[in-house]
């Protein structure tokens, strides 16, 4: 039976259309699959998203010196010895003490910055542990500072604040539905472990243990050894059923 022109027509739109609609459905089931690849390769874990890593850093302290007055304050003078034991303790390299120049209190920072090393001195940091550099500063209107620095081994995680998803039911949020946590989550916690931790060394391995005081443990031992239980009315705690 021969179909008329017409019929053929429909015929072939439909087939047409089949074929457009199983393509369609083909390419929606490859996004779904690569969008569930990308939203399961998120790590789950906030300690996998927001790592502490060991690195080196900068330790900085800052000195105020005003115009009219050269040397240190007693606080100053407290906070630049401490900066020296801690050099000696964690410090990766010298010292960099960064003076300013051709500012108000120029003349007060360079006397200010002779005790700085006197003091630094006298806690032990050599005279070669420390070199002097002169700065200008950007903005004249700023209050320039005796700058100390020194490198060290530091424990740092962050940053913190990066949202690239919405909290909320949208169609940029995937795992919404999922019961996931956000980006965020943790970031902060990470962040403040790693400053308040004293020795990096200890997120990645435990220190050796010292060797024990044996006098001490004899002591000890011979205390224990040699002491008497005490049968006295003060040891008992009740007398009920007696």
């Amino acid at each position: 039976m021969t179909l008329p022109t017409s019929a053929k027509a429909m015929r072939g739109l439909g087939l047409g259309a089949a074929l457009i609609g199983f393509s369609l459905s083909l390419g929606a089931c490859t996004h779904t699959n690569r969008e569930v690849e990308v939203t399961q390769s998120i790590p789950t874990d906030y300690r996998q998203r927001h790592p502490i890593a060991i690195r080196e850093a900068d330790h900085t302290v800052e000195v105020f010196v005003g115009n009219g007055r050269g040397g240190l304050t007693a606080p100053q003078r407290a906070q630049v010895a401490e900066f020296g034991q801690t050099w000696l303790r964690e410090g990766t390299g010298p010292i960099i003490a960064e003076v300013p120049i051709e500012t108000p209190n120029a003349r007060a920072a360079a006397d200010s910055m002779r005790e700085i090393q006197s003091v630094l001195g006298a806690g032990g940091v050599p005279p070669r542990g420390v070199t002097v550099k002169h700065y200008r500063p950007a903005d004249p209107r700023t209050f320039a500072t005796v700058r100390l620095i020194y490198p060290r081994i530091a424990a740092v995680a962050g940053p913190c604040g990066l949202w690239p998803e919405d909290l909320g039911p949208s169609i940029k949020n995937k795992g919404y539905f999922d019961n996931r946590q956000y980006w965020n989550l943790g970031c902060a916690n990470q962040r403040n472990l790693a400053a308040m931790v004293d020795n990096p060394a200890d997120l990645v391995q435990p220190r050796p243990e010292t060797p024990p005081y044996t006098a001490r443990r004899v002591v000890t031992n011979d205390t224990y050894r040699t002491t008497k239980p005490d049968t006295t009315d003060k040891t008992k705690l009740s007398s009920v059923g007696q």
